[in-house]
């Protein structure tokens, strides 16, 4: 049941959810490649972490399975955002981020199973809610086919990646989690960039930014990483990581509301696809309530 802390904190999650929102339509913005972008952007949160990290005077020490552990977790954060940029520029920035919106479903299966602990009736329902918003939405936009897939393997990692943060954070400093997670993806996003590259699998797309995309990126990097993906990292030690991902399901709604500001007719979708993300909307807000009820009902029977 939430408290009066428990809903700041809440709020301050859907504000962290708003930042997010905006990052496919950044991603439309930049001219580099998705590979490039990412290595850029966890390149440069990085550094920001590092000397945030300084000034708060935060400990860079970790054992050595420790680091092996978020660097693996940072690439596959890497796969994560490459896969979500590509999503939105073969298809767009709405339909990249209703993909997203199966985040919730696949942590209902991963988290039980990585924390030994039962499938819970209540947390299944609602992400096959959610994902049945995603069918309405592929319904009615069957011609993003791609982008949506490309979208539904990087929620897939999403899940994965929340679930192993919200383990490695009961016993250690989110800044310090994030800065070597950066360090993981940057390495894994340079990798295959440069294998990328050399097979001609980014399409010709450049590689050096110029202009106002170093404002963008820097955007990506300080905003919606190291203040964002810290805080929120930060609020897995009050809540679930179901209920993280639940949360974010709420990024297609932001995002697609503000890629509507941002491009006006080119982000207009069918009727079909609004459908769709209500329905994700509602196992959104449903979940704080129901589970409220269930907690209290518990109470009442010890």
């Amino acid at each position: 049941m939430f408290t009066s802390t428990n809903f700041k904190s809440y709020l301050h999650l859907h504000f962290l959810v708003l930042i997010w929102g905006f990052t496919a339509i950044v991603g439309l913005m930049v001219s580099v490649s998705p590979i490039a972008l990412v290595f850029y952007r966890t390149f440069l949160a990085g550094l920001g972490l590092a000397v945030v990290m300084m000034i708060k005077k935060k400990k860079f020490d970790v054992t050595g399975a420790d680091l092996r552990r978020m660097f693996f977790v940072g690439c596959i954060l890497s796969s994560h955002w490459i896969l979500f940029f590509a999503a939105a520029r073969v298809s767009t920035a709405s339909v990249c981020l209703a993909g997203m919106a199966t985040t919730s479903l696949w942590t209902s299966l991963i988290e039980p199973l990585v924390n030994k602990r039962p499938i819970k009736p209540l947390e299944v329902g609602l992400g096959i809610l959610a994902f049945a918003g995603l069918y309405v939405v592929f319904r009615f936009e069957f011609d993003h086919a791609l982008g949506l897939g490309l979208a539904l393997a990087s929620a897939l990692l999403a899940a994965m990646f929340t679930v192993a943060n919200s383990r490695l954070v009961q016993r250690i400093d989110a800044f310090t989690i994030t800065f070597y997670e950066m360090v993981g993806a940057s390495l894994f996003s340079l990798l295959f960039l440069i294998v990328a590259e050399s097979q001609g699998w980014t399409n010709n797309m450049p590689v050096w930014p110029k202009g106002q995309d170093w404002i963008w990126i820097l955007f990506l990097a300080w905003i919606c990483t190291v203040y964002a993906s810290t805080m929120a990292t930060q609020l897995m030690k009050q809540f679930s990581a179901y209920l993280i991902n639940l949360t974010i399901n709420l990024e297609p709604v932001y995002g697609i509301a503000l890629a509507f500001f941002y491009f006006g007719e080119k982000e207009r979708m069918t009727q079909g696809f609004y459908m769709g993300t209500i329905l994700i909307l509602m196992a959104v807000l449903l979940y704080p309530i129901l589970n409220g009820r269930t907690f209290q009902k518990k109470t009442k029977t010890t």
